[in-house]
């Protein structure tokens, strides 16, 4: 009887275990059994418009940030949407990401004329991150990183890549920067480069993944990769990808676990497809290779989002109707 006790114990502690795995992107099979990932997930909710996604294993949910709202929502495998975070100091959602150190997750705001709180005052002003706690939603901290900036110029805080401590770093599509965000919420530029400034009337850097010791930052306008070592940013230098013509509008990334990164280009403004895409490399990401590209069967999708038990799923939230001034209240994750 106490061995089937010890055992029994061993047992909720490796599952336990296996949710806290689960937010970057694997479940082990014992734990996946209950919680199968469904072909696609259909939500409906009014003019959400979510740009990005994270799977919550300790939660069994999707988290999805609004565009329209400025909130995070709970997604249930069944479509079903709950609101998890409302905080008015935030216009627009784009990057969201757990921290799993610290149970919260945080999110980009920012102001692209889709939101329902966007104004000509803020409109490519704002670049901010909060952090809420991961299960209540409750704000633990707001920075403003357009002031961390201090040019006065044009902003749009995008996507973001947190370490295993918790420190965030963040793109920034109006400017040539990425910004580093410590724990307590306290940021800084990490890096300013001309070369990563977008083309003009575009949008510039978008999806960003920490690995080994380096960001892995794509760049939407032209679909260049680039890789920015962190013990010297200043070394920062354009990733060579072959393949790599297929790139243009490189949206979302994602870092798998086994190395690769998923990414997501679409077709927003005329250019560029609608597909997931898949990027390995064999020297710490000094070279690329493009080894997949899986056309999306959704419009406009703009972000990978894993799934429990190691599923993958592209996001499409309807960014294009919301972009022509008809945001609509379904959104997909379809699996691929």
């Amino acid at each position: 009887m106490n061995r089937q006790n010890t055992a029994a114990r061993r047992t909720l502690v490796a599952l336990a275990a296996a949710a806290l795995l689960g937010t970057a992107g694997t479940l082990p099979a014992a734990a996946a059994s209950h919680h199968p990932a469904p072909a696609v997930v259909t939500g409906h909710a009014p003019t959400l418009v979510p740009e990005s996604g994270v799977w919550d294993a300790s939660h069994h949910r999707f988290l999805l940030g609004s565009l329209r709202h400025g909130t995070v929502s709970a997604v249930g495998l069944d479509g079903s949407v709950r609101t998890l975070v409302q905080d008015p100091a935030l216009t627009e959602i784009a990057g969201l990401r757990i921290d799993p150190v610290h149970r919260r997750v945080l999110v980009t705001d920012l102001d692209n004329g889709v939101g329902e709180r966007s104004s000509a005052a803020t409109l490519g002003k704002i670049a901010g991150i909060g952090a809420y706690d991961l299960d209540t939603g409750r704000r633990l901290f707001y920075t403003d990183l357009a002031a961390v900036a201090g040019d006065g110029g044009s902003h749009l805080a995008n996507d973001i890549a947190v370490g295993p401590d918790g420190t965030a770093y963040v793109t920034d599509s109006f400017a040539p920067v990425v910004y580093r965000v410590a724990p307590d919420g306290t940021a800084a530029v990490l890096l300013r480069d001309p070369r990563l400034a977008p083309a003009p009337g575009s949008y510039g850097l978008n999806g960003i993944v920490q690995r080994a010791g380096r960001l892995i930052i794509g760049k939407w306008d032209d679909g260049t990769l680039w890789n920015v070592p962190l013990a010297d940013p200043a070394a920062v230098r354009r990733v060579e990808v072959a393949g790599g013509s297929s790139l243009l509008h490189l949206d979302g990334l994602l870092g798998r676990p086994d190395g690769s990164i998923a990414g997501v280009t679409n077709n927003l403004l005329g250019a560029g497809r609608d597909a997931e895409v898949e990027l390995r490399s064999d020297d710490q990401w000094r070279t690329a290779r493009l080894t997949a590209v899986r056309p999306s069967a959704d419009a406009a999708p703009t972000a990978p989002v894993a799934g429990p038990a190691g599923s993958l799923y592209l996001l499409s939230g309807g960014l294009a109707d919301a972009l022509a001034g008809h945001p609509a209240d379904a959104f997909t994750l379809r699996r691929i």
